[in-house]
């Protein structure tokens, strides 16, 4: 199985257009990847995937219980003959009732979702804490991945990804080009960012702060480049959104994508795909590639839930 995984490569996915605010704007179509393995988390688990682990028997992870890494990794694990434990602060009775989404799925592959709230043994740490001082203790055989796969092992899927752009945008004998996307961690932006100042200059990298604010992002960035030199562009809205908050704003993007025949992920993209809107009202006449972040699985928890709260929309 595990020679057979190391043929598996998600690269090369399709560059498409669509509207946005009646300009023309380049997608890369990362959420065609696999049914696994989609978008960004496709690109940082792809080193996970393409090399050989002989030692390992555990994967360890942690975040939110609905996160879209939480999926890819239980994936991840179930391709490589391994066991997902992925820790959490909590889990709502929502998402433990639902038969759809992330968790759901990923308890299908054979995850183990731990509850922090319900050890007793956690003593006030954080899940990153607990997984360092009790999780990883004496124990070889384990892996343990960062939230959001914020790690230098995301470089290499990152970098294949700068380079198909870099390939297509050479093809295209443009002159500049602004490559964007909504940021987590910032992982692939900056690795983004690293690749082409590194290899294709003419090729910028702009993200947004979706988790938290602007400078939480930067430490993000600062914790794996220290160089300041290498970090991406961050645009910013005048209104502050909470991550995980419900806002008309976001299904309202949202929507406009879907009737162009264009589904994204309701948590980033609808705040990546607005800042892009902004900058491009200010730089019309920029070449703009949006880079689709996938993870389309949560749209199984997050579109009820802005349906209940939205009932009058018309979204799909």
């Amino acid at each position: 199985m595990e020679n057979a995984q190391k043929t598996v490569i998600f690269t090369n996915t399709a560059i498409e257009t669509f509207n946005l605010n009646e300009q023309r704007v380049f997608v890369k179509r990362d959420d065609l990847l696999h049914p696994a393995f989609s978008g960004n988390k496709a690109r940082k688990f792809a080193y996970f995937l393409n090399h050989d682990f002989p030692n390992v028997k555990r994967l360890v992870g942690y975040g939110s219980a609905v996160a879209n890494s939480l999926y890819s990794l239980s994936a991840l694990a179930k391709m490589k003959g391994w066991q997902l434990d992925y820790y959490v602060d909590h889990i709502s009775a929502q998402v433990l009732a639902s038969s759809q989404g992330n968790y759901a799925e990923a308890i299908a592959n054979g995850a183990r979702v731990i509850d922090l709230s319900k050890q007793t043994d956690r003593q006030a740490r954080s899940c990153h804490a607990y997984i360092e001082q009790v999780v990883l203790v004496d124990d070889p055989q384990a892996m343990f991945v960062p939230e959001g796969g914020r790690c230098l092992y995301a470089r290499e899927g990152i970098h294949q990804l700068g380079k198909e752009i870099q390939d297509w945008f050479e093809a295209s004998e443009r002159a500049t080009l602004t490559v964007f996307l909504p940021s987590g961690t910032g992982t692939t932006a900056l690795f983004l960012n690293e690749y082409f100042l590194l290899h294709c200059s003419a090729i910028k990298v702009m993200t947004c702060a979706c988790v938290a604010d602007e400078s939480y992002l930067s430490q993000q960035f600062s914790m794996l480049i220290e160089d300041s030199a290498f970090h991406p562009m961050i645009v910013k809205t005048t209104k502050k959104y909470h991550f995980g908050k419900l806002y008309f704003d976001f299904y309202k993007i949202w929507q406009k994508m879907a009737d162009q025949g264009m589904q994204f992920e309701l948590l980033y993209d609808p705040k990546g795909l607005m800042c892009a809107e902004l900058y491009l009202a200010d730089n019309p006449d920029t070449d703009l590639l949006y880079i689709h972040q996938g993870g389309l699985l949560g749209n199984a928890t997050m579109l009820p839930r802005y349906q209940r709260k939205y009932p009058s929309e018309s979204v799909q």
